[in-house]
């Protein structure tokens, strides 16, 4: 990592702790018993992409999963179980965050969709005090900028947008599949390896 002078960050599993097993098992309970088949934190079938990059509306997604379980679940317990894999945001990487927006441009750029981002927002809000936007200068969602990774597209809009030059730019993510198409762009990664923490890194 030399000469950096922007980071972007992933969220899931770099600043917010995520466990795609809770999903999973609550999921089981409600009788879809091979929701692995579908997502994964490596794997995802068409049906979730399109959530994921906003080509299905929310209405429509609680729909597709009622039909995947073949069983009349009512809505709020489809949003429970999907929204049982957002866990926690540990107080000293928000505090990490707001030191580098001081010294780095930041910037966040995430896989997710939009029940999660309207779970995930709240409860940070109520755990610190602070949504995601006030801890960088841009932020990006796959389900509003219709893209995703590891697409080249979406790294291409955050350098674009923001006029970042790729060499002075870090990205920090825990899924080392999303780092070739930015690699490709001339972008430094780091991959955040499992049990490892992001106050651990040598900014």
């Amino acid at each position: 990592m030399q000469n950096i002078k922007n980071i972007i960050f992933d969220l899931g599993g770099v600043i917010m702790n995520i466990d795609f097993k809770k999903t999973e098992e609550a999921f089981h309970v409600l009788g879809l018993e091979n929701f692995s088949d579908h997502i994964s934190q490596f794997h995802i079938t068409d049906f979730f992409e399109k959530y994921e990059t906003g080509m299905l509306s929310d209405e429509d997604f609680v729909k597709g999963l009622r039909k995947i379980s073949g069983k009349d679940i009512p809505t709020e317990k489809i949003i429970a179980a999907w929204n049982a894999l957002l866990l926690d945001f540990p107080p000293k990487r928000i505090e990490l965050l707001k030191k580098l927006k001081t010294q780095y441009r930041t910037f966040l750029l995430s896989n997710t969709n939009s029940i999660h981002h309207d779970e995930f927002q709240e409860r940070l809000k109520r755990e610190q005090g602070v949504y995601l936007e006030d801890l960088f200068e841009r932020t990006y969602y796959s389900h509003v900028a219709n893209l995703r990774k590891p697409e080249s597209a979406i790294f291409e809009l955050v350098l674009n947008d923001n006029k970042l030059i790729p060499s002075e730019t870090l990205f920090v993510d825990d899924t080392a599949s999303n780092f070739p198409q930015a690699e490709k762009l001339g972008i430094q990664v780091y991959h955040l390896k499992k049990g490892m923490d992001i106050t651990e890194i040598e900014f």
